[in-house]
């Protein structure tokens, strides 16, 4: 016998489950591709973090698009000139930076934003710095390497290596090209710090005698004004008294002349 209506109906079909849009699936895959996506001349390796090796590719900036889960950066021995604010914003899991052999020659404030709670090595060693802003390396725990540079010793220098942590293998080659005081050409910065050197002190007082000679320039120049605005007057006041004597009947002018003179 056929089921009755009423049993068919008491049997439901089953469910499929829902398809998930293939557009979804191919935007996701999308997404994940570009995050691992390497930049042209530059060789990606996943080794417990995206390893991104761009060494001696002639490349004159830091690549754009970077891996989001990039943990070491190798950019060694191209020519990369500058390091704008925000180059590496949003590597936070960037635990090297190597910046080395470059020709590098300014770093802005922020350049390495965002870094400072995964970052553990910074390598700018043998480039064109001379010197960096005070606030350069603000919040970074990481071991900065900065060796073999042509660095100008003087007091911003000074607060700069306060706020970093100098990498002691190499702290003896961060050493001064130029300085504030010629003693201190070719030596060790950290010596010369350590031995109770400071340039900030070298600092007050070339501002303070700077100032010193442009305040007696200015006041000899008053003086000078006073001298001359003093003679010019008595020339012109004996010129008129003198005038006045030539007129008729001015004799008792003389005598005011004569009183006039003494008094100058």
């Amino acid at each position: 016998m056929g089921a009755s209506p009423a049993r068919r109906s008491a049997v439901a079909p089953p469910r499929r489950a829902p398809r998930r849009p293939v557009g979804t699936l191919w935007l996701l895959c999308a997404m994940a591709a570009a995050a691992r996506a390497c930049p042209n001349n530059c060789h990606c390796t996943d080794r417990n973090g995206v390893v991104v090796q761009c060494t001696s590719r002639n490349l004159e900036s830091v690549p754009p698009n970077l891996p989001k889960d990039t943990a070491v950066l190798l950019l060694s021995s191209n020519r990369i000139r500058s390091i704008p604010k925000e180059t590496f914003a949003g590597l936070h899991r960037l635990r090297e930076l190597d910046l080395s052999h470059n020709a590098i020659e300014s770093v802005e404030v922020g350049a390495f934003q965002g870094l400072s709670e995964s970052l553990r090595t910074l390598d700018l060693s043998d480039n064109r710095l001379s010197g960096l802003p005070k606030d350069t390396f603000a919040k970074l725990s990481a071991r900065v390497r900065l060796s073999h540079n042509p660095w100008h010793c003087e007091c911003a220098l000074q607060e700069v290596l306060r706020e970093l942590r100098l990498d002691p293998e190499t702290a003896n080659d961060v050493s001064c090209s130029t300085s504030v005081r010629e003693e201190y050409v070719g030596q060790a910065v950290v010596q010369v710090l350590d031995s109770g050197v400071n340039f900030c002190n070298f600092h007050h007082k070339t501002t303070d005698v700077a100032m010193f000679v442009a305040m007696f320039c200015w006041f000899s120049m008053v003086t000078a004004y006073i001298i001359y605005y003093i003679n010019h007057n008595k020339e012109d006041a004996r010129r008129h008294m003198e005038y006045l004597k030539s007129l008729p009947g001015t004799s008792h002018v003389s005598k005011d002349y004569d009183t006039a003179s003494s008094v100058f």
